[in-house]
């Protein structure tokens, strides 16, 4: 009777810890709003105040994580994608206006954040 109870227990305990290894399946709104976070992030002009158009980039990170959040427990994965880019907006929204050259190195490493995202979300079957 104990072995049963802790195979039992194992056996539960197992399938939480794969269910975080589960990728989640394709998503036709979640490719929609990285691809418009991608696109934002690449249209900054750092000529121009920055802070409005890193709000925009923001703001559809923000979107993703709560549709995703709403979607449920098997979205960790493309959450945890998301994740550097999030970083990078907060920091720089944190941060405010900053110079060109900041906005420069921020936009490049936001654009390949983006692209390395939309990759992998756009990737999934």
């Amino acid at each position: 009777m104990r072995i049963t109870i802790l195979a039992l227990v194992l056996l539960l305990s197992g399938c939480a810890s794969v269910q975080s290894w589960i990728p989640s399946f394709w998503d036709d709104n979640q490719s929609r709003i990285i691809v418009d976070a991608r696109l934002y992030a690449e249209q900054i002009d750092c000529g121009q105040p920055q802070l409005a158009q890193v709000l925009r980039v923001d703001q559809e990170l923000r979107r993703f994580q709560l549709y995703s959040q709403a979607k449920g427990t098997l979205q960790k994965d493309v959450l945890r994608v998301v994740e550097p880019m999030k970083a990078t907006t907060e920091e720089w929204v944190k941060r405010g206006e900053g110079s060109k050259t900041y906005c420069e190195i921020k936009k490049k490493l936001l654009a390949q954040q983006a692209e390395r995202a939309g990759r992998v979300i756009l990737g999934r079957w």
